[in-house]
């Protein structure tokens, strides 16, 4: 797939057909109540073997009956642990025998307000909850997190996004992405739409950067140091506008939102002259309404040595498009730590017509190597691993 583009003249077309219905769009809808949207009908049956990879690679489930499963990390331990963000718990999942399965499931921690991103630092698995940072760890070597300190408060009014991403630099900060509590508006609250940094002891508030509507997906590159983001953009402007955006990130970046859309262009409700003054464009541009969530560079050696150092991103898909789009996992081609401009599809096969049966979340990579993948609709995690 080859990174798309759309301008101004789709996004005043969108806006004129959507008539009045805009004056409400400062304030958040549920999906239900966007207009346009034709929601891709529920697979009934998850299907593994409708997917589809590159030669060579195999795809095979690791765990599954996981609940809005979303985000994940590997332990020192090298045990896979993700979090349920419904269930409010965090779960670990051990393959001591190496079968490319999960042993058994563990109950790491729970009693969590929709616990999500995930980031081990100093024997503590520092947890995105949408009120705060919680670390947690095992005290007492028994295999659960039985020590909780809770860090830093974070903004929960208005509502809207309510998931946390967090991470660590290569500085020692701790990195969180705070979504937007709205489709479009003006925030109250400096720290939504933005990535907040702190230190390790959820001290030192300040924000990173800003203008990002909803980074869901956050990660560092293994050799620059460079933080990357996936961010999704606005809704109410169309099939194709405007285009979602994955970027590098760096201290005092604006990126734009409400005002400006993706440094090009002023929003049709909330720009104007100038409102994309200093704004920073995005390091890549793909589809709109992909809806792209976790991201990771592929950082071991299992993979050929052309798919090493590349990233890989899931598109979560969309529910706000007339056509459906996503709903699979991407391979952005990396050279010298920078984007060769391909973004070509590695994984496919979770949208059947207008019917999908899964939704991929976000992929890490595991202890052995492997690529994992974490799916909410199915409620499973994939390992997709290279056999030749």
């Amino acid at each position: 797939m080859k990174i798309r583009s759309t301008r101004g003249a789709r996004a005043a077309a969108a806006l004129l057909a959507a008539g009045g219905l805009f004056a409400a769009a400062a304030a958040w809808a549920a999906p239900e109540a966007w207009p346009g949207a034709a929601r891709p009908v529920v697979a009934q049956t998850a299907d593994l073997e409708s997917l589809r990879l590159p030669p060579g690679f195999t795809i095979q489930t690791f765990a599954e009956g996981l609940e809005n499963v979303r985000f994940m990390a590997v332990g020192p331990e090298g045990d896979l642990y993700a979090s349920l963000i419904n269930r409010g718990r965090i779960i670990r999942l051990p393959d001591r025998d190496g079968d490319g399965q999960a042993d058994r499931r563990v109950t790491w921690a729970e009693g969590l307000n929709r616990p999500h991103g995930l980031a081990f630092r100093d024997g503590w698995l520092y947890v995105g909850e949408t009120n705060r940072v919680t670390r947690i760890a095992d005290a007492d070597s028994d295999g659960v997190g039985d020590q909780r300190e809770a860090l830093a408060d974070l903004p929960t009014e208005g509502g809207g996004h309510s998931t946390r991403t967090v991470d660590f630099g290569p500085d020692g900060m701790l990195y969180v992405s705070i979504g937007s509590s709205c489709n479009v508006c003006i925030e109250a609250d400096p720290r939504r739409a933005a990535i907040v940094q702190y230190s390790s002891e959820g001290t030192d508030e300040r924000v990173y950067a800003r203008g990002l509507r909803n980074a869901v997906g956050i990660t560092f590159h293994p050799i620059s140091g460079e933080l990357w983001a996936a961010n999704n953009g606005r809704d109410l402007l169309g099939d194709d506008y405007p285009p979602e955006a994955i970027s590098i990130v760096r201290d005092g970046d604006d990126f734009g939102w409400p005002r400006c859309i993706n440094g090009a262009e002023p929003d049709p409700q909330f720009g104007g002259p100038g409102a994309c003054d200093g704004v920073v464009r995005p390091t890549l541009e793909i589809q709109a309404h992909s809806a792209p969530l976790g991201l990771t560079f592929y950082t071991a050696d299992r993979f050929p040595q052309e798919y090493q150092g590349d990233l890989f991103i899931a598109y979560h898909g969309s529910w706000n498009r007339s056509e459906p789009t996503g709903f699979k996992l991407v391979r952005v081609r990396m050279q010298d730590g920078r984007p060769t401009g391909e973004v070509e599809d590695f994984a496919t096969g979770w949208l059947q017509g207008r019917e999908h049966w899964g939704r991929p979340v976000a992929p890490i990579v595991g202890a052995d190597g492997s690529l994992y993948l974490s799916d909410d609709k199915a409620g499973r995690i994939y390992r997709i691993s290279y056999t030749g």
